[in-house]
């Protein structure tokens, strides 16, 4: 009879986020298929969900957010003002800054595109149990408390 060995609580952790990781990517990936039929690039929509969601901000707040550079950030605000998803409007609380806004396009498309998103991810989950439904549903809770916890937000 072969006996298990047990691992050590880290290793099963660094296992469990390995997993995990891989997984995020692969769902992440599976799903931006429908972001492709909006014709708008997985940054832009990045951009127009922190808009949507968060309110207008400076260029500079959206290229701290989403991580890239001002000038990286101008260059996809550019493009989106371009296709009429956002624009550009005097600060209010400072002349010399302008705030970026997402119009009610923009909106529109984010709700587009989630709405497809959420219907290919539906689809994929149709032939679950009910009982795996009921166990990805409660580690859905326990990944949405892991990154609430989170102080900075970071996934």
């Amino acid at each position: 009879m072969a006996t298990s060995r047990r691992t050590s609580p880290a290793r099963d952790v660094d296992a469990v986020a390995d997993r995990l990781h891989s997984a995020a990517i692969h769902l992440l990936r599976r799903l931006r298929v429908e972001d492709e039929a909006l014709g708008i690039s997985a940054p832009r929509l990045s951009v127009l969900s922190v808009l949507v969601v968060a309110g207008p901000m400076r260029i500079g707040e959206l290229a701290q957010t989403e991580q890239v550079e001002p000038p990286t950030m101008t260059r996809l605000v550019d493009g989106l003002e371009r296709d009429g998803y956002v624009t550009r409007a005097p600060d209010p609380e400072d002349a010399r800054a302008v705030q970026v806004r997402a119009t009610a396009r923009g909106t529109r498309a984010l709700k587009r595109g989630r709405a497809m998103r959420l219907q290919a991810l539906s689809r994929a989950l149709q032939g679950l149990s009910p009982a795996e439904l009921d166990s990805l549903g409660g580690g859905v809770d326990i990944l949405e408390r892991v990154l609430t916890d989170r102080p900075d937000g970071a996934a």
